[in-house]
């Protein structure tokens, strides 16, 4: 057999890759290893809704060459892409989930090839199983792979923008028998440059008053992942567990200038360190019985601490220097157990979720002078949480149906300096139902309607009592008063030949919003900082794909209009967007593709944001040495179009942002993976939405 022999250099490893030019070895796709004699010729990627979740099929398609996950996500209907971030189109709270655990970091979806990419599926409506907090579900499945021993996958990413970034990931596992162990590493750096003017103007002491400030934000930031587990897999019993430890440093550095009516400008230069880290261990345990009887297990603990100093300094004026520190620290102890089984012709499953959290902010204000009206202080919060769930699906002739309920417990103390207050911390109980029916005429076309009820609580970054400096003038902080939401949510999904709708009509009470107000304070100072307010909203999207020979295009239209009013003022002037994605699949391998989108000003909560006409995202990618080895090369923002602008009017303050982000910028990915071995870990998160608060 004629073996060649390719060395590749990255920073952390020498990789010798052995290609096999007979191509005699061993697929891991199961239909090409138990059908060796069949040529399976490359389909186009399917879309299809089944209930309310858009299932893709990937395996076997022409978007299992595009290069990794992210890339596949970027192309399907109703997901958006930016940088490692997958936001899903007329929803805010996402879960992800790969092979059934979630994803604790963005780089995860970088780390999987989409030759391993056997489907993908978006549920708008998570039932009772999800957290009331979940808008939306993307699972993600791989293929089954048969090959055991050693696996091993190097990425390196190098990225230029306005500065260089880069990123290295390496990932080890070996398997034998029963057993899967494994250890993989990242190391990132990441350089961002914003640059940006905020202009505020209201009515002050009689006169127009203008209050404004230029920046020029530079952040380099370095991280680090080191994650080591196992998994043991014995017929019907799964076993497994690993601890994962980030650390981070970031260096700040924000030059610009400050103005007070017709004052003099002011230089400043804002310089902030930050160092993190956290520890997170999880276990899981899965038994499954006969009769399709299933019972899971699963267990976290997460422990996270971080420290901030930030300087705020005048060079060329006699203005004090203003210094401040923070140091956050943060407990999670979860557990979630349930059971799946068979019932009345359907499947049903019962099971419970219970978290316990808790968060300490310290917060020193170091200068006397502005101490005086932004106090240090000492906060803390204690969560107790305790819900029990249950669901249960049917498909009957050609109806399906989704009926769930959660009860939710939840204790929640807020101590300032040592003190409980009693104006915030509270004391609730919840019961929230949710149910789905849906039709199908055919293979191809069926409608759904589905109606959710939630309470939504807000970040914990949003419930702080700590003040931040921003300038003379300027403060940002939280609120500690906010209230928790409550939620309506009924939406409407129908598919027919390629063409899809989802219509979703949203009622929130005491949901949250940015505004500005005047800041008691001896000189005049205003404060950004979010409150409650009511909402009521209605999306309507359109999606529609059709393949037409090499070209896969996917086109999303769509429009969010809002009902709000604050104080005399509404804020409904509805939000107009497209998306346009294109993917050429070209003989050898070759792969393009092309990203377009846009949007019109529009509302969004208390934001006007500013129109974008038109943004273009390009690459190509070559797979080489059996798929084995991934070149792609990327543009983002090709035209530098991309509008980042918005403006805000509440309580008499109007207040104009013209931001500029480094989105534009090119990508070189190299990925290597020697015998990819599809993980066996089949635990998920005990509380996912703790997660994300914390």
């Amino acid at each position: 057999m004629n073996i060649k022999r390719i060395i590749i250099l990255t920073p952390l490893f020498f990789i010798g890759i052995l290609v096999d030019a007979q191509n005699n070895c061993v697929d891991s796709d199961s239909l090409k290893r138990e059908l060796t004699e069949v040529v399976v010729t490359a389909r186009q990627p399917a879309t299809k809704l089944e209930g309310t979740t858009l299932v893709s099929y990937i395996a076997g398609s022409k978007l299992a060459d595009v290069g990794n996950a992210l890339d596949v996500l970027a192309l399907l209907p109703m997901l958006k892409v930016e940088d490692s971030a997958v936001n899903v189109i007329g929803k805010n709270n996402v879960e992800i989930y790969i092979d059934g655990r979630p994803m604790r970091d963005d780089r995860e979806l970088q780390q999987l090839l989409s030759v391993n990419l056997k489907k993908v599926e978006l549920m708008m409506a998570p039932g009772a199983e999800y957290s009331s907090t979940t808008d939306a579900v993307l699972k993600i499945t791989t293929k089954k792979n048969f090959k055991k021993g050693l696996s091993f996958s190097d990425q390196l990413q190098i990225q230029k923008r306005r500065k260089w970034s880069v990123l290295e990931y390496a990932s080890l596992a070996y398997q034998f028998g029963k057993w899967e162990f494994f250890v993989n590493g990242s190391i990132n750096r990441n350089n961002t440059l914003t640059k940006g003017v905020t202009l505020n103007k209201l009515w002050y002491n009689d006169r127009e008053t203008i209050i404004g400030s230029s920046q020029h934000n530079h952040f380099p930031t370095t991280a680090g992942t080191v994650k080591s587990g196992f998994n043991y897999n014995n017929d019907n019993l799964f076993i497994g567990g690993y601890y994962r430890y980030n650390p981070e440093y970031g260096d700040f550095c924000n030059t610009g200038e400050e103005w007070y009516d017709d004052s003099p400008t002011l230089d400043r230069v804002i310089d902030k360190t930050i160092t993190a880290y956290n520890h997170l261990g999880s276990i899981y345990l899965e038994k499954q019985f006969d009769n399709n009887v299933t019972l899971h297990f699963d267990g976290d603990y997460r422990r996270a601490y971080s420290t901030g100093d930030v300087v705020t300094s005048y060079p060329n004026s006699l203005n004090q220097e203003v210094s401040s520190s923070e140091t956050k620290k943060s407990t999670l102890l979860a557990g979630r157990l349930y059971m799946n089984f068979p019932l009345w012709n359907g499947s049903f499953a019962v099971g419970t979720q219970d978290s316990y959290t808790r968060t300490n902010l310290d917060y020193l204000m170091k200068t006397q002078q502005v101490e005086s009206y932004l106090p240090s202080s000492v906060t803390s919060s204690t969560q107790t949480s305790l819900a029990v769930y249950a669901s249960w699906r049917r498909s009957f002739r050609n109806f399906s149906l989704v009926a769930g309920a959660r009860y939710e417990h939840v204790d929640y103390e807020y101590m300032v300096d040592g003190k409980k207050d009693e104006n915030v911390s509270r004391l609730d109980n919840l019961l929230t139902p949710d149910i789905s029916l849906g039709y199908s005429f055919n293979d191809n076309s069926q409608i759904t309607l589905s109606y959710k009820m939630a309470t939504i609580r807000p970040p914990y970054a949003q419930l702080t009592g700590a003040l931040n400096y921003v300038g003379l003038h300027e403060i940002e902080g939280g609120n500690p008063s906010l209230r928790d939401e409550r939620m309506h949510n009924l939406q409407f999904f129908s598919s027919w030949n390629g063409f899809l709708l989802q219509a979703d009509m949203l009622r929130s009470i005491n949901t949250y919003a940015y505004v500005k107000d005047i800041y008691p304070a001896q000189d005049l100072q205003l404060i950004m900082h979010p409150v409650n307010i009511d909402l009521s909203v209605l999306s309507l999207y359109l999606v529609w794909t059709q393949p037409v020979g090499f070209w896969t295009p996917n086109v999303t239209t769509g429009v969010y209009k809002q009902w709000l009013e604050l104080k005399d003022t509404k804020y409904d002037k509805p939000l107009f967007s497209y998306y346009f994605d294109n993917t050429f699949t070209l003989p050898g391998n070759w792969i393009i593709t092309a990203e377009i989108s846009g949007r019109l000003k529009g509302d969004m909560h208390t934001n006007r944001f500013g129109s974008t006409y038109f943004t273009m995202d390009a690459s190509i990618a070559k797979m080489l040495f059996n798929k084995s080895l991934t070149l792609k090369l990327k543009a983002n923002n090709i035209f530098n179009t991309s509008n980042n602008n918005w403006s805000m009017n509440t309580n008499g303050i109007s207040v104009d942002k013209r931001q500029s982000y480094d989105y534009r910028g090119v990508s070189l990915s190299i990925i290597y993976n020697f015998q990819p071995s599809k993980s066996k870990y089949k635990g998920s998160t005990a509380s996912e939405s703790e997660m994300n608060r914390l």
